[in-house]
């Protein structure tokens, strides 16, 4: 019988997408089967959440301010702090629509805009919410909190926690509704967006965010109040839980002591999502083989680093009008100064990857195409200067030199220099978007040693990761008046030949990602996120 290990690498190479055989799936959008985007508990009580705060404005804090050791002063913990934390990480943020059709859109991305990731709080006493501690399920359609459980008020004391605790799930039909077998990737690149998202919400209100990590799944869907809902197509699965707490305090929280806090009865019905279903054993197989803690707990991070930045852009309104793009113009491009500046804020130790209290898996292979003063080619970002040698010994052809300018704190080295515009469509499904950009990112990690070393539940980390990158990749490129957008569908030999690995390397790519100048689809009108609750 194949173990837990081999059978989460074995559906890595299954869902592989190769030139001429895609990974499993319809093929085909089944319109009469698409899933409701949105969980509501039908029966619960419901309470709206503000969407301002008295800290936060158009024009303060600024996307600079985030990042300097000085940053916002910690706001009160109040029903203004936990709708705003909410309304700048989880969110709305409009409506499209053309013609008849019209879908929304949500601060924190989503492959295929599928948002599988849904969300639970966990809070003490709150004036205007509940004068007992509580299990709540936030609502992004109403920006609202629906109470599914009273937690036991001694046991919320003896926490002694002076915060919030954030659960992420995913419903993983959403995602296989469209992508079949491959999902379960979507979904985890989404959460890692989503920490990433809270992370930098928290920020805005001089709070932290630290994910509370390792806990097995049965524990956590306990605590989230899952236990029913996990079972069947429509699956809710339990990700994680985030502490979130004021900046500067100390975080000191027993993760055992916390799992105690689970409801033993639940208040409302989840609502169905899809009429009907198509069924694909392999992701709650992978899912299973996924759900134990990971090996090797680790000590809290300490509060973050911060890491120089000159854009005095207003953060609130750039987080919320974050947008993936749908087609580059193939002309844009930027500066070396702020490459190198958005790239030094993509290494561990600050936001939003301070969130991860894990050893940085994650490294990043540039195919440059338009950076001024930066020659067209392949780079290299190691992010944990411990695989410097690993990369080397992999490619010992490359010219392993640093670009001109390159600032001294930043491992970014070049490969070979050359236009690869061309290649990097090519290996990104071929979709253009990857060569109309100021560049292309694919997000490798040594997937047999991470796994071998940190167990199994591992391969969901590793793509939090590369969605917590994408995510600053996202506003740091909202921040220079540019756009992004991730790109989950590529071919795995093919991007791995490109940079010259070796045919039996373990080094995968899990995630493409590319930056540059939007083009907009002009028969799309844009409407407010909450103007469906704001009419008379």
């Amino acid at each position: 019988m194949p173990t837990d290990l081999e059978r989460v690498l074995d559906y890595h190479e299954r869902t592989a997408h190769r030139p001429g055989r895609y990974a499993a799936s319809l093929g085909y959008l089944d319109w009469d089967t698409q899933p409701n985007p949105f969980r509501l508990y039908d029966g619960a009580e419901r309470s709206p959440l503000p969407r301002v705060h008295p800290h936060v404005s158009e024009d303060s804090p600024t996307w600079a301010d985030l990042f300097r050791a000085a940053g916002p002063a910690p706001a009160a913990l109040d029903l203004d702090l936990l709708g705003s934390l909410c309304f700048h990480a989880f969110a709305l943020s409009a409506w499209k629509q053309a013609g008849a059709s019209r879908w929304s859109l949500r601060v924190n991305p989503s492959s295929g805009n599928l948002h599988p990731t849904e969300v639970y709080l966990l809070a003490g006493p709150l004036a205007g919410l509940s004068q007992a501690p509580g299990l709540y399920h936030y609502t992004p359609l109403l920006h609202g909190l629906e109470r599914r459980a009273a937690l036991d008020a001694r046991a919320w004391q003896a926490l002694g926690f002076p915060g919030l605790l954030v659960g992420l799930s995913s419903i993983v039909w959403r995602e296989a509704w469209k992508y079949g077998e491959r999902a379960f990737r979507y979904c985890n690149h989404d959460v890692g967006h989503a920490l990433a998202a809270l992370a930098l919400s928290a920020a805005l209100h001089g709070w932290r965010a630290v994910l509370v990590d390792p806990l097995p799944d049965a524990r956590l869907a306990a605590l989230l109040g899952l236990g029913d809902l996990g079972r069947g197509v429509e699956a809710e699965h339990p990700e994680c839980l985030v502490a979130l707490l004021p900046r500067d305090a100390p975080l000191a929280l027993d993760a055992s002591a916390v799992l105690e806090l689970a409801p033993s009865t639940l208040e409302g019905r989840p609502n169905q999502l899809s009429e009907g279903h198509h069924e694909w054993p392999i992701l709650p197989e992978v899912a299973a083989a996924t759900a134990s803690a990971a090996a090797t707990p680790r000590p809290w991070p300490p509060p973050a680093s911060p890491r120089a930045c000159d854009l005095d852009v207003p953060a609130a309104p750039l987080v919320r009008r974050r947008r993936s793009a749908v087609a580059m113009d193939g002309r844009t491009g930027i500066t070396a100064a702020a490459f190198y500046d958005m790239f030094e804020r993509t290494l561990p130790g600050g936001l939003p990857f301070s969130a991860l209290p894990w050893r940085p898996a994650v490294d990043l292979a540039l195919m440059v195409h338009r950076v001024q003063g930066v020659e067209p080619g392949l780079y290299l970002l190691v992010r944990e200067p411990d695989r410097a040698a690993r990369w080397r010994a992999a490619l010992p052809d490359a010219s392993w030199r640093a670009p001109p300018g390159c600032p001294a704190g930043l491992p970014l080295v070049s490969l070979r220099e050359g236009d690869v515009r061309r290649h990097a469509a090519l290996v990104s499904c071929a979709q253009d978007i990857a060569a109309d950009g100021a560049f292309a990112v694919a997000m490798f990690v040594d997937l047999r040693a991470e796994l071998e070393r940190e167990g199994p539940a591992h391969y969901r980390r590793l793509y939090w990761e590369t969605g917590a990158i994408g995510q600053q990749l996202y506003l740091e490129a909202e921040a220079l008046g540019i756009a992004a957008t991730g790109i989950g569908c590529f071919f795995d030999q093919p991007t791995r030949h490109l940079l010259g690995l070796p045919e039996a390397d373990d080094l995968r790519s899990l995630y493409h990602f590319t930056v540059g100048g939007r083009v907009d689809d002009p028969r799309l009108r844009t409407l407010d996120a909450y103007d469906h609750l704001d009419r008379p």
